[in-house]
């Protein structure tokens, strides 16, 4: 395919979920197609079943160009690798092993192809972490998988939208380990991460960011914890003195209870749920997630399987368009910062 349009890979997540409606939504806009050339990895057989039972919101018409590799890609149409040439079972909002076992075949493909440059950017569907787990992927999502199939070591979850960019010190962990994952050492490298990513993926070129204490009223000068004074602070001061303008520790509640956080271009928040109950308050169904410091550009909606609606034609797919064109204006301004370079 000799063209410049952006190439899209997306990875079609769990077949019993709400995917393949969200997919094949987006996708039927023509507009896309205007912004992109996407190609999706998955299963042209599945694709069929769910366009058959989407009467409703999907034109009867609509279909995927079959390729073998994504160089065979065409413009003006969404095309389809499939990843298996097997029937797949499907069990709407049921966790199935062949779930699990055709999401992973997807990233894993997907991945190749994002690593040999055959894609220009990757977009992710939602899987199931219960029947995603097996001996060939013990990882807890999808962030953590992409790390180390890149060989990753710093990394941000960063969670995406037009009130907020949240990324997190701390993925998916229990909350007792967090206060014993964090350090001054991971600290400054996820700041440094972030910044990077603001400069380089969001065109922001002196990016100021707030960073959240770990303890209620950020410690309270040792009364509830002593991280804020030893860790979170020290490494805060570190990074300002090396001209990454990071700010706080800030106690969440009254950040966000302030709006205060709008003052900054992005929040480093310590742990997951810290993170996630803000963001999903101001964008639960337009957020996106997005995994900065890959060596690829890699976008998801924010939003999960939502196995309780799948197969009823119910679903939004505002936070799966809304990866796709984050996915894109990260490519975009990527191209710029090196043609300025």
């Amino acid at each position: 395919m000799t063209n410049k349009s952006i190439v899209v890979g997306i990875t079609h997540g769990d077949v019993n979920s709400i995917s393949y409606e969200i997919i094949m939504k987006t996708l039927s806009d023509n507009r896309m197609m205007e912004l992109c050339c996407p190609i999706v990895y998955g299963s042209s057989k599945v694709a069929s079943y769910y366009r058959k039972i989407m009467t409703k919101s999907i034109d009867q018409n609509f279909r995927f160009n079959i390729i073998k590799h994504a160089k065979q890609a065409t413009l003006k149409r969404p095309n389809l690798i499939n990843i298996m040439e097997d029937e797949i079972k499907i069990d709407i909002g049921k966790i199935t092993p062949i779930a699990g076992e055709t999401s992973r075949l997807a990233l894993e493909m997907a991945v190749k192809d994002a690593m040999e440059e055959n894609i220009d950017v990757l977009v992710t569907c939602p899987i199931n972490k219960q029947n995603v787990y097996a001996d060939s992927f013990k990882y807890s999502g999808h962030t953590e998988y992409f790390a180390a199939a890149t060989n990753t070591h710093n990394f941000v979850m960063l969670m995406i939208a037009d009130a907020i960019r949240i990324g997190t010190i701390t993925t998916h962990c229990p909350l007792s380990e967090v206060s014993k994952i964090i350090t001054k050492k991971l600290i400054i490298e996820k700041l440094k991460v972030l910044n990077h990513s603001l400069i380089y993926d969001f065109g922001i070129m002196k990016p100021r960011i707030a960073v959240l204490s770990l303890n209620p009223h950020a410690g309270d000068d040792g009364l509830f914890g002593t991280e804020e004074q030893n860790i979170i602070t020290p490494a805060i001061q570190e990074c300002f003195d090396n001209k990454i303008y990071a700010f706080g520790p800030f106690p969440a509640d009254g950040l966000f209870g302030s709006g205060e956080f709008k003052k900054y271009d992005a929040v480093l928040a310590m742990y997951h749920d810290q993170a996630m109950i803000p963001f999903k308050l101001l964008s639960f169904d337009e957020g996106v997630n997005y995994t900065a410091g890959l060596p690829f550009i890699r976008t998801s909606p924010a939003h999960g399987s939502a196995m309780d609606i799948a197969g009823k034609d119910m679903a939004s797919h505002n936070s799966l368009r809304n990866a796709i064109y984050l996915a894109c204006d990260i490519y975009k301004n990527r191209k710029s910062m090196q043609t300025a370079e």
